[in-house]
């Protein structure tokens, strides 16, 4: 009788698996229709039936959306409140009612942790490391697929980090310096696979534990350094995958790099602000920094956070405070800068990263 009725299961599965996805359409054929249903209604795609449901948050349907440059970008911001407790919320920067929604069931584990690494890749989030009050640095990595909504731990660093830079390039995850009670060497980083689910740590004398920022120019990573008790000095330097070594770079992108910073269209902007606000360039030919335009402290309160979509900048400050604008637009204009922005949330939230993700 049991074998009986796990035939009956199997072939319930069987038939299921071989439902198509919209009666009357070969499956290619729905894909494609339903692919192209904007990101904000994946939600109600997910409650229609299992069958869509995971669908929608396949493999398949992200390469799908972005081999045919259907994938839309989110932006994404780890957010700490006065109480030290860590939170996550999410843009939609195209929506005409445009606001910061929290991400719901971020793991206790994580929720009280300082110093954690924050980076997309494919369709998930990564929360890297961290340490707290009483806890010492940790290994631990836990991820968001923003696709399915869920939650999960996955495959810890080499080495427990804390207070670190977490970069992406040649779609792998970077896990550079930082500080932690098990470090085996101060000028480590680790590399992260998604395609076998494993971190690899490398070292190199000329990388440092005290990171400020990083960036993606190029190809290549930079870091900002900051100074050591013994030197105020702060420097830059830049990874090369060729030679899979550090180097330093020119004093002079470093004399500038006085804020956070991102890269647009292949040009590296830095939001000073250590007098008001200045949004400022790096000019690679001239090897100088000049002011694309000053930016009303009225709109966003720092410290800030700085991201890009396209040429589209967003500047985001405290209590998530945001401004958008065009930066080409922008550099052709006069006076302050002029955008549209985002009112601040209620609560006073530091803004801790930015990132962008697209499904």
């Amino acid at each position: 009788m049991e074998c009986i009725q796990s035939m009956s299961e199997v072939a319930a599965g069987n038939e299921l698996a071989q439902k198509p996805l919209i009666p009357g359409l070969p499956d290619d054929v729905a894909l494609s229709c339903l692919a192209r249903l904007p990101r904000k209604f994946h939600t109600v795609l997910k409650c229609v039936s299992k069958q869509w449901r995971d669908i929608v948050c396949s493999d398949e349907w992200y390469s799908y959306r972005r081999r045919h440059n259907l994938d839309e970008a989110w932006i994404y911001a780890l957010c700490r409140d006065k109480h030290e407790r860590s939170f996550c919320y999410v843009l939609e920067p195209n929506s005409p009612r445009r606001c910061w929604k929290q991400i719901q069931g971020i793991p206790p584990q994580i929720s009280k942790r300082k110093g954690m690494g924050f980076e997309t890749l494919g369709k998930n989030i990564y929360f890297l490391g961290g340490c707290g009050w009483v806890e010492d640095a940790t290994n631990e990595v836990y991820c968001y697929d923003a696709s399915a909504n869920t939650w999960n731990e996955t495959a810890s660093l080499s080495i427990a980090r804390c207070y670190f830079a977490c970069e992406v390039l040649d779609e792998k995850i970077y896990a550079i310096g930082g500080i932690g009670t098990n470090l085996s060497g101060p000028n480590s980083w680790d590399t992260y696979d998604p395609s076998t689910n494993g971190w690899i740590s490398h070292e190199d004398p000329n990388l440092v534990p005290e990171v400020e920022d990083s960036v993606v120019l190029d190809g290549q990573i930079y870091i900002r350094c900051g100074g050591s008790s013994l030197s105020s000095h702060v420097y830059a330097i830049v990874y090369e995958p060729s030679r899979g070594s550090w180097q330093h770079v020119d004093a002079d992108i470093a004399s500038g790099w006085k804020g956070p910073a991102v890269v647009i269209d292949g040009t590296l902007y830095v939001l000073d602000q250590s007098s008001g606000l200045r949004l400022m360039k790096w000019r690679k030919e001239s090897k100088d920094w000049v002011v694309v335009r000053r930016l009303s402290q009225l709109l966003t309160q720092p410290p800030c956070r700085l991201v890009a979509i396209g040429k589209r900048l967003f500047i985001i400050g405290k209590g998530l405070s945001t401004v958008m604008f065009d930066v080409d637009q922008s550099e052709n204009a006069g006076g302050m800068m002029v955008g549209s922005s985002i009112s601040k949330l209620t609560s006073d939230y530091d803004v801790i990263s930015c990132k962008v993700l697209a499904l």
